[in-house]
């Protein structure tokens, strides 16, 4: 009697394990993958939408509101920015009406960039709008009624049922946004198609007022924008370039000082802008070691996982006493809780958002990166600058005309953005990638003996002693005659 009842229950037991082990493998089975087919970056072909040091000058000297002070701190800025003479600004700015933006000159600079990164997306992949069930546009400071999304399911006269999402005030990290939101969907629409729109509208924006937190944008910021094709059909794996692993999404919104520290305000003047305080290094150090400490066990193998917490335990026994004297760092992203990892035993590839020049250094640093794991992101922002949300797809298209990328080796992308957010990215290389993309006219020039810009050659006098005397008013008349 007792025999049989424990044969029953183990009976029972095999065959509770055998649904179980089922039931994962058609939960694994049928699991939404993310694959990315293709993508487009932004180039104008008009060669007068350059911003080379004479037309950057020729915009600086039209507004009137700064004097010698303001100029000696954009010379200063623009020449340790890391941003060279061959980026693009938008039509408006160049023709002088960055004091007056109107709403068609807005509209038209994300038709030009959207549409032509679109047109070039879909011919590449034979891919017909049709087919798209997904759309999501980003665009953090433009937001026009009918929406941008409107605009794209109009002119490509997209299906009736499309998901179409429009989304705003996300920053520099709003692509990976985008892609996370795609990325759920895709496990509740099989065997779908999605396309991500990321740009930002830099011609309405454009600071005319002298506040150095402000004025620092229109250093750094550029027009640029990129348009990707995504599917979880499992039968074009095969075609696709990444494969998503994971993302990982941090929000530190609710500090104070993190909040503020990217914003978009008025000044004292009711000059619209976008200011970034002395807030931010700290704010981008806190979020990045918060956002690590959820990405890195996903992305490192046990093997480093185990070595690092064994040598962690033995410093901490070894570790000074309380109060014991401690080196202090500087500024930029201090050491976070990765320090002693080995970050490239899971990370082959690291692209970094070029937010700017000390933004990619004190990424560098904190993950102790060397010069060859920052080049792309340094020659994204020399060529391109500050492409906003858009920004490390310029750096993977480096990567990629560079022919860096191999089948099966990994990718972590990095972004900050406002709001404070940290939004990082992991991806599989799904095979050789060797585009030379929007790269293709100048790659075998990069990198360039020097990222040294012409500006203190060609304007160091701004610093003459002599200027210190003249009033603001009077270096206006000066400069004007």
């Amino acid at each position: 009697m007792e025999g049989g009842l424990m044969m029953a229950l183990c009976l029972i037991t095999i065959l509770f394990t055998i649904f179980t082990l089922f039931k994962l493998f058609l939960q694994w089975k049928n699991q939404s993958s993310c694959y990315m087919l293709a993508y487009q970056c932004y180039k104008p072909t008009d060669p007068t939408r350059t911003l080379n040091t004479d037309s950057c000058v020729k915009i600086v000297l039209r507004n009137k509101n700064l004097g010698l002070e303001e100029y000696r701190f954009l010379l200063k800025t623009i020449v340790s920015s890391g941003i060279g003479e061959h980026t693009y600004a938008p039509k408006n700015v160049l023709e002088g009406h960055e004091e007056n933006p109107t709403l068609s000159e807005a509209v038209a600079e994300m038709d030009d960039i959207i549409f032509d990164t679109l047109d070039k997306l879909f011919a590449k992949t034979l891919v017909s709008p049709s087919d798209i069930k997904i759309l999501v546009v980003s665009v953090s400071l433009f937001s026009p009624s009918p929406c941008l999304t409107s605009r794209i399911v109009n002119r490509y006269k997209m299906r009736e049922d499309i998901k179409a999402f429009n989304l705003s005030g996300m920053g520099c990290s709003a692509s990976i946004v985008a892609i996370d939101l795609v990325n759920n969907l895709f496990k509740c629409y099989d065997n779908s198609y999605a396309i991500v729109v990321a740009t930002e509208s830099m011609g309405p924006n454009w600071y005319v007022g002298k506040e150095k937190q402000m004025v620092l944008s229109n250093c750094l910021f550029r027009s640029g924008g990129c348009s990707m094709l995504f599917t979880n059909k499992r039968e074009l794996k095969h075609q696709a370039m990444l494969k998503l692993k994971c993302l990982v999404r941090s929000h530190l919104g609710a500090n104070d000082e993190a909040y503020q520290c990217c914003i978009q305000v008025e000044d004292d003047r009711g000059y619209r802008g976008f200011r970034l305080t002395k807030n931010l290094p700290k704010a981008a150090s806190k979020i990045f070691a918060m956002n690590l400490r959820v990405l890195v066990p996903k992305i490192l193998p046990l093997r480093e996982l185990l070595r690092y917490v064994i040598a962690n335990s033995f410093v901490q026994k070894n570790k000074p006493p309380k109060g014991a004297a401690m080196g202090s760092g500087g500024g930029g992203l201090r050491q976070g809780p990765i320090t002693g990892l080995n970050l490239k035993t899971g990370v082959d590839h690291f692209c970094i958002h070029p937010g700017g020049r000390a933004v990619i250094d004190s990424v560098g640093k904190s993950l102790g990166l060397n010069a060859y794991d920052l080049e792309p992101a340094r020659m994204a922002l020399h060529r391109f600058g500050n492409t906003s949300s858009a920004g490390f797809w310029y750096v993977f298209g480096y990567m990629e005309a560079k022919k860096r990328l191999k089948k099966g080796e990994r990718l972590l992308m990095i972004s900050f953005g406002a709001g404070f957010k940290c939004n990082n990215c992991a991806w599989e290389v799904m095979r050789d990638l060797e585009d030379e993309n929007v790269w293709k006219d100048c790659i075998d020039s990069y990198p360039p003996q020097s990222l040294t810009n012409p500006f203190m050659e060609k304007y160091s006098w701004i610093y003459d002693e002599s200027l210190n005397f003249i009033r603001n008013k009077d270096f206006n008349f000066i400069k004007d005659n």
